[in-house]
């Protein structure tokens, strides 16, 4: 098969390419450039580095490199204006709405799986790869997403928004490799990346102090903290948008008590509220309303199990179909942190159903917005 794989300078998308080209493909490779890192390094205090070099350049040196030892033939292509366009203003129009998005699936969504797809096509490639952790299987005669044999790293989460009939045309070549495997063999073809760090930072801005890139786009406005048990001013935020439910982290409340967990947001009042322990009743939902559902199977089970959150266990769960794409989700047993913006991802034992933006969570029967306005029906 001709196949054109995602080189992103890391050490999964390497072996990826180098697996492939093993088994006989007719393999290229190419870099996507999709944030324009040389406006922003300034604003968004990024440190340089070997001879200030920004870290999107220093990835596509690693990629020049790992094509090379390998002998594959290397493109560049910019998407930074289809970037912008579909994952960013979305992403800063969700937090404008006070949900907290999930950039990562929105980039796999329009630019890895689409653009980069089409881009793949345009060039007489058929088919492509990229270096995440998942399965592509035949069920009942249809191409269907499934978790990676390495359960710790399985990345089918972040996948879920795909289009289906994509599915047809990628290729996993780690779908049954884990990690320890990927850096054995990056050691034993003595690429330099082989003990490169793993990217674990927002996929446009990096490991970056997020509070401080969002500043740029969406304007601080300093506001209460409140405790929401007894409507007591406890701190002060400078930003209700950059916090999300169940944050515990930067915070900066002093004093005694805590740990303080954000649990809701008044956007309008500019209010944040924070409640005490991680098993405290305001961080419990039990159930929530799911839009925007993509479906990459053609099964509509009644009980399944979700993930709320990329690394979060699988919940079991039962599904109320209001439409195709519009899901209530009831999960009685209780879960802690459901946060609206996040991703709510459905799976039968390793199959992933679908995806879709959880747009409100809800605690017998009463949305979080309601139980917020119920308990803070007084003057702060």
């Amino acid at each position: 098969m001709k196949i054109l794989v995602v080189l992103s300078g890391g050490v999964d998308s390497a072996i990826a390419a180098y697996l492939l080209k093993q088994q006989g493909h007719d393999v290229a490779c190419a870099f996507m450039r999709n944030w324009d890192a040389s406006l922003n390094n300034d604003i968004l205090g990024n440190p340089t580095i070997d001879n200030d070099i920004c870290p999107q350049e220093a990835d596509y040196n690693d990629a020049v490199a790992v094509a090379k030892t390998l002998g594959l033939k290397l493109y560049r292509i910019d998407f930074i204006k289809e970037y912008w366009d579909d994952v960013f203003a979305t992403f800063l129009k969700e937090y404008q709405a006070g949900r907290t998005p999930n950039p990562d699936i929105l980039c796999n969504k329009y630019i890895k799986f689409d653009s980069f797809l089409k881009f793949a096509e345009e060039l007489g490639y058929p088919y492509i790869a990229t270096g995440h952790y998942a399965k592509i299987a035949k069920i009942n005669g249809e191409n269907c997403l499934m978790k990676a044999d390495d359960l710790n790293k399985d990345q089918s989460y972040f996948l879920c928004q795909i289009a289906k009939d994509v599915l047809d045309k990628i290729v996993f070549p780690l779908a049954k490799i884990d990690k320890q495997t990927v850096r054995k063999i990056a050691k034993e073809l003595n690429l330099t990346i082989a003990e490169k760090k793993d990217s674990t930072g927002i996929c446009f801005i990096g490991e970056r102090n997020f509070k401080a890139f969002l500043q740029n786009y969406l304007p601080a406005k300093v506001g209460n903290i409140v405790d929401i048990t007894n409507n007591r001013v406890i701190g002060t935020h400078n930003g209700v948008l950059y916090y999300t439910i169940g944050q515990r982290k930067g915070l900066s409340i002093g004093g005694s008590g805590g740990p303080w967990f954000v649990i809701g947001k008044d956007i309008q009042k500019n209010i944040l509220y924070v409640a005490e322990s991680e098993d405290n009743p305001w961080l419990l939902s039990d159930s929530c309303l799911v839009n925007d559902v993509n479906w990459l199977s053609s099964q509509r089970p009644i009980a399944c199990n979700a993930k709320f959150r990329y690394r979060q266990k699988d919940h079991a769960v039962t599904i109320e179909y209001l439409s195709d794409q519009q899901l209530l989700v009831h999960y009685p047993q209780k879960i802690a942190g459901v946060t609206p913006g996040q991703e709510a991802v459905f799976y039968l034992e390793d199959l992933c159903l679908a995806g879709g933006v959880i747009m409100d969570v809800y605690h017998q029967s009463k949305s979080l917005n309601d139980r917020i306005k119920g308990a803070t029906d007084v003057s702060i």
